[in-house]
């Protein structure tokens, strides 16, 4: 297959999940970007079945690492067996796991052949994966050049498929349902452009954000990992001087991804707190800047619980723009949403979607 057709055909994390756990017969090798959240799908993938799961950072490893020789007697006569790393999860005999197998591409290439036969008849030594358990090992884009590298016959033994990034959209959504700050959303509302393929920017001047291949000197840039770190110096940067946290940013995003974030975090002052919101919705103060109004939007999608929805839907009614109140109603619609039922079931909520059925009159097209 040409790089142009991997590239059309490639797959999003929940994708890739679901091929993953469809056909457990074949292992799956998942390319990405880097800080791309390819270690993500472990999660999802336990979080979707329940089975228990194993990280196995192949890096780390040498030959001796995978499993070690142990003598055995039996009937006088001397044997060897293996003991094996409990990393990969084998002592589950009786139970499907999911095993993720990370930076395959950049392991020893000991390791490489060590875990040939693993990726392919899921079995080291005399031990053998369940035969639902999930397996499948990741590595980076080979275009990124950071060392991964595979042989033919090693590729023939797995299914390769590319993760592509997340949009600006999708990452939104995840980062409502696991804590990220306010800023570094509006951020990435603001700035689609931070997601950005690098093959399909040929100036590496034209994307000043994102990793590079051409980008000389440009060694700290955006990811979506790098994100989430971003948004843990946003959270304790009432302990930091200015200063301390702009120099964190630019060791942790990059440069002008930094200085874009900061503009954000200049934009609270516009904000109300969560508590003069729940004190008085019809007090509080309004932002005067769409890109705020944005934040108290995400902010409010994030905080949510039974003590604020009807405040908020009582301040909702007073930011009057109608792409704000539309974002919120999206973003609850969502069915990624974790605090979905919460807020569908509010009577107020309710009350209100009845009130702007017209807003969403173009999904039913």
């Amino acid at each position: 297959m040409s790089i142009q057709a991997t590239r059309a055909y490639a797959q999003n994390h929940d994708e890739l999940c679901n091929s993953i756990m469809a056909n457990p017969a074949n292992t799956m090798l998942v390319e990405g970007h880097m800080g791309s959240g390819k270690t993500t799908l472990l999660k999802m993938l336990g979080e979707k079945t329940k089975y228990p799961t194993f990280y196995v950072d192949c890096t780390t490893l040498d030959l001796g690492d995978i499993m070690i020789p142990k003598i055995n007697r039996l009937e006088g006569e001397d044997f060897v067996s293996y003991a094996i790393n409990e990393a990969f999860g084998l002592h589950f005999k009786d139970t499907p796991i999911a095993v993720m197998c990370d930076e395959y591409g950049k392991a020893n290439t000991s390791v490489k052949l060590g875990l040939t036969k693993f990726l392919l008849e899921r079995t080291l030594g005399n031990y053998k994966l369940h035969p639902k358990s999930l397996l499948f090992a990741t590595t980076n884009l080979s275009a990124e050049g950071v060392g991964d590298m595979l042989q033919a016959h090693q590729c023939d033994r797995i299914t390769v498929a590319e993760m592509r990034k997340p949009t600006s959209e999708e990452w939104i959504t995840w980062g409502i349902n696991n804590d990220i700050d306010h800023n570094v959303l509006g951020f990435a509302k603001e700035f689609p452009h931070i997601f950005d393929d690098f093959r399909d920017v040929k100036n590496p001047d034209d994307n000043p954000f994102i990793f590079h291949p051409q980008a000389v000197g440009r060694s700290k840039f955006v990811t979506a990992r790098g994100l989430e770190k971003a948004s843990n110096w946003l959270k304790v940067r009432d302990k930091l001087s200015d200063n301390s946290l702009m120099g964190n940013l630019i060791g942790t995003i990059g440069e002008r991804g930094a200085l874009d974030l900061m503009s954000f975090v200049k934009l609270a002052d516009q904000m109300p707190r969560r508590e003069d919101i729940i004190k008085d919705p019809k007090t509080a103060k309004i932002p005067n800047s769409a890109s705020a109004i944005c934040m108290v939007v995400f902010s409010a999608l994030a905080s949510m619980d039974r003590e604020y929805i009807n405040p908020w839907m009582d301040y909702l009614d007073r930011l009057g723009d109608s792409d704000a109140q539309a974002l919120f109603a999206n973003g609850v619609r969502d069915g990624k949403y974790n605090k979905q039922s919460l807020v569908m079931t509010n009577a107020k909520f309710t009350k209100w979607s009845r009130d702007n059925n017209h807003m969403f009159a173009s999904d039913k097209k």
